[in-house]
């Protein structure tokens, strides 16, 4: 999303100018179709609103279970743990995210779980299971490779993983 200014170099969280989601929110306003939930909930997400992110989300996740693809599932899920993230509870995130990866790979769509592995691997990071962290950031490269994805992508992805190896090493040093 163009709101996207840049990432936290430990957290990986994404720096967005606030004001202009916030515009966005208002242009969005009540908008029921999935793109809007869907947008609607990662701005909320990025803005700090997670209670009503977490509404708007379980809307998104009934939307797509009536009217959408097997893909719009599945990224409405993603989208939802990433909240579940948000609001600290790890192992449900991680559970629904191991989850989505798992079919997202069964079903041969790369992108789909190149993100759900990311934000596994964020889950992880946030969880301090660094380990694990990598091998999901190690994953979701591969699927970003086999998607055909952008430079900047990779690029991004490596730079998580480095992240995770700076966090790796000062905690080594620490102890």
């Amino acid at each position: 999303m163009s709101y996207i200014r840049g990432y936290h170099p430990d957290t990986l969280r994404e720096i967005v100018d606030e004001r202009e989601c916030r515009e966005r929110l208002a242009e969005i306003g009540p908008q029921r179709s999935l793109p809007a939930l869907l947008e609607r909930v990662w701005l909320l997400k990025v803005t700090g609103d997670f209670d009503e992110a977490l509404q708007i989300s379980d809307q998104s996740v009934r939307t797509a279970r009536m009217a959408g693809t097997r893909k719009d599932l599945l990224r409405a899920r993603i989208l939802h743990a990433t909240i579940q993230q948000e609001r600290g509870q790890l192992a449900a995130a991680e559970q629904e995210l191991t989850a989505c990866a798992a079919e997202a790979e069964g079903h041969g769509w790369a992108g789909i779980a190149a993100f759900a592995s990311h934000h596994r691997g964020m889950v992880r990071l946030d969880d301090d299971d660094l380990d694990g962290a990598r091998a999901d950031f190690k994953r979701e490269l591969f699927f970003r490779q086999q998607a055909g994805a952008p430079e900047d992508q990779l690029e991004s992805t490596l730079l998580a993983i480095d992240a995770v190896d700076r966090r790796r090493v000062a905690a080594s040093v620490a102890s």
